[in-house]
């Protein structure tokens, strides 16, 4: 049963680890990355519509996204989108695509994104973090249930507090990445 648990735990914890790798993905660098464009919905003949599902993103030069619609009639619809994001980003439509220059970041805008990195690397290890909680509380109450011994007890407490470490460590090695690469000018 306490193997149930530690697997459980990992498996949240990998969960949650792989929630803050999507969302510093669309953290906006000074490079052009089509993961910035990943969740944007777009309003497609009144339905709200998955711009992925609309059109392919690609970066063919370091600072620039092409955006080419499988239908031209939505060119319009995906710029409007863009536009209404708060990316700070400029669509140009030349009539089959859209194209968007990735304008460079002021010192004071890579700092902001740097600390809004951080801050999703910290939410990422809190949850990280409950994941422990949970498996720690689980396997108090198989304790008390006499389900395992007092040293079972401390050595499946041990593991788990390990893979918090490791899956913690995980986060501050991709918070540090993204920040390295925030700055990079």
């Amino acid at each position: 049963m306490s193997k149930d648990i530690l697997e459980n735990t990992e498996l949240e914890m990998d969960a949650a680890l792989d929630a803050a790798k999507r969302r510093l993905g669309k953290l906006r660098t000074g490079k052009a990355s089509p993961a910035l464009l990943d969740g944007m919905v777009v309003e497609y003949y009144g339905a709200p519509t998955p711009l992925k599902q609309l059109a392919t993103v690609a970066a063919p030069e370091a600072r620039q996204l092409v955006v080419k619609p499988f239908d031209r009639s939505a060119i319009g619809a995906i710029e409007r989108a863009i536009q209404a994001s708060n990316l700070g980003l400029n669509p140009a439509n030349d009539g089959m695509m859209i194209r968007i220059q990735i304008p460079e970041l002021t010192e004071e805008r890579r700092r902001e994104f740097s600390k809004l990195a951080r801050d999703i690397g910290e939410d990422g290890k809190v949850a990280i973090r409950r994941a422990r909680q949970d498996a720690n509380d689980q396997l108090k109450k198989e304790h008390k249930e006499s389900a395992i011994t007092e040293d079972e007890h401390h050595q499946e407490r041990e593991d788990v507090q390990k893979l918090t470490d490791r899956f913690c460590a995980e986060i501050d090695q991709i918070v540090k990445a993204k920040e390295a690469e925030i700055m990079e000018i």
